[in-house]
């Protein structure tokens, strides 16, 4: 069943670009949107993060005293704060040594020099995983992006704010309901659909979520379209038959596209701290996952462990969900996260 928003996309063949449908995007106001890219969105994140911030940043300003000396009791509170902060052992780990081997060759002299140092090693942790998804077409087909994740995790509302991105680049967007098990994940994604002006491919709750797929990469070929973001069950990663089920799908995509799914987005709720890892490594190995989603940072003071996954994993963060809008999905930066999570 395709649902088209007809409202918005009254006709086919789209145009070969679709232009924004947010009201403040307009070419003179791009000078104004880039500044509040630099500025605005900076306080939004430190915002966001808040409660990581308060438990990491307000630890370590009780330590950092005018007077505090810096030696090696100050590095094991430091330790402290980074474990409490969901940081994790092995990131946390690789910090301290650093910050011991400084303070061992006398480059620690003040307070501010540890914080630099802190920040140094956050930045060299967290930069090789600060990649952007930019999606590239095939030839002769979309760029499929499929969601994995367990459920809750924000999967659904996370195509929903990937898609209304890509629509706003000038990208034509297909949502596929592969979540069949759950009637109301498809009214959700038709919802989304409606919202962004994307077709949905769906079919009855209990269909085979591999054949959606299937069907919805046939019609996207047939149609022009740029990205298809398909939506699968939310699953334990624990569940070998419906882990199973996931394999199925990325080989079935493949019958119609060699390359397909050009990007496996795995949705972690950032809100499980460590936990996050154990699901990670698990739909990594079965799926071969290319990139991570964290969702509802906002809502955690566990923020620390985009370290913990950054270190473990070396998998890409694409975005950061730091709120409920559209755009507080987010490409994630590793440089304004940390700013965020350690300024005052």
């Amino acid at each position: 069943m395709l649902n088209c928003a007809a409202s918005v996309r009254p006709q086919w063949p789209w145009p070969d670009k679709i232009v924004s449908r947010r009201p403040n995007h307009y070419p003179g106001e791009i000078v104004a949107d880039q500044q509040e890219q630099k500025t605005g969105f900076f306080g939004r994140l430190k915002g966001a993060l808040s409660r990581t911030r308060e438990g990491l940043a307000s630890g370590l300003a009780s330590l950092f005293g005018a007077d505090k000396k810096i030696d090696t009791d100050l590095l094991d509170d430091i330790e402290t704060a980074l474990l409490s902060a969901d940081v994790g052992i092995d990131a946390t780990d690789r910090i301290v040594a650093d910050l011991t081997a400084r303070l061992k060759r006398r480059e620690l002299g003040d307070v501010n020099a540890v914080l630099e140092a802190l920040k140094s090693n956050m930045l060299e942790i967290l930069a090789p995983v600060t990649m952007p998804l930019v999606p590239e077409n095939p030839a002769g087909g979309p760029f499929v992006i499929l969601m994995v994740g367990v459920n809750g995790a924000g999967k659904t509302t996370t195509i929903g704010k990937l898609a209304q991105r890509f629509g706003d680049e000038g990208r034509k967007v297909m949502l596929a309901a592969g979540d069949t098990f759950r009637a109301a994940a498809v009214e959700q994604l038709q919802t989304w659909g409606e919202r962004v002006g994307a077709p949905v491919v769906a079919q009855h709750t209990g269909a085979d979520s591999a054949s959606v797929l299937f069907d919805a990469l046939a019609s996207a070929r047939a149609r022009g379209i740029d990205v298809l973001l398909a939506d699968t069950a939310g699953r334990l990663h624990t569940h070998g038959g419906l882990m199973d089920e996931l394999r199925k799908i990325k080989r079935v995509l493949g019958k119609q596209d060699e390359s397909a799914p050009h990007e496996v987005l795995l949705v972690l709720d950032g809100t499980i701290g460590q936990n996050a890892l154990s699901q990670a490594r698990e739909f990594g190995e079965a799926m071969g996952v290319t990139g991570l989603v964290l969702t509802k940072l906002d809502g955690t003071a566990r923020g620390g462990v985009v370290l913990s996954i950054a270190q473990q994993l070396q998998l890409p963060i694409r975005f950061i969900g730091v709120g409920e809008k559209v755009d507080d999905l987010r490409p994630f930066e590793a440089e304004p996260f940390i700013e965020a999570i350690l300024s005052k």
